[in-house]
């Protein structure tokens, strides 16, 4: 299957750059509601899934960790016929709170990341149905001197 680079104009990309500025923003609430109602975030890495109200957790977790939290956004693609928009991006902050992971905290270390990812989403209605997070966790760990 060939992805191509979307166009400005598809309500995809729309729906996808919108998810990203609410993150920046620390929007919990708005994040959520970019969210089909049976939608969820998959945080690969991590190993957890986030339904409903629960998905902003994923916001609310980075914003304390990571209180400068920013998302650059390299490439973005999609499957207009199979509604799959796929982005390549870092992850890039300052560790100045407690990191909350399933397996524990890793309390602040005061060191920047500039973590790869990728991000794999099904949108269905205009709603977000999926949002898989692959993070490069052990380039994050490392980052943080964890690793």
């Amino acid at each position: 299957m060939k992805a191509s680079v979307i166009n400005q104009n598809s309500e995809n990309e729309k729906l996808i750059r919108e998810l990203y500025r609410i993150a920046e923003e620390q929007d919990t609430q708005g994040f959520v509601e970019l969210f089909a109602e049976d939608g969820y975030f998959w945080d690969v890495s991590a190993g957890t899934k986030y339904y409903g109200q629960d998905i902003g957790k994923t916001v609310d977790i980075y914003a304390t960790a990571f209180p400068d939290m920013h998302r650059e956004l390299y490439d973005l693609y999609v499957l207009e016929n199979e509604n799959t928009v796929v982005v390549e991006l870092s992850l890039n902050g300052t560790h100045k709170g407690p990191l909350q992971l399933p397996s524990g905290t890793i309390p602040a270390t005061n060191k920047t990341m500039q973590t790869p990812c990728c991000d794999v989403f099904k949108i269905e209605n205009g709603k977000i149905k999926s949002f898989h997070c692959y993070t490069a966790a052990t380039i994050l760990l490392g980052q943080l001197g964890i690793l």
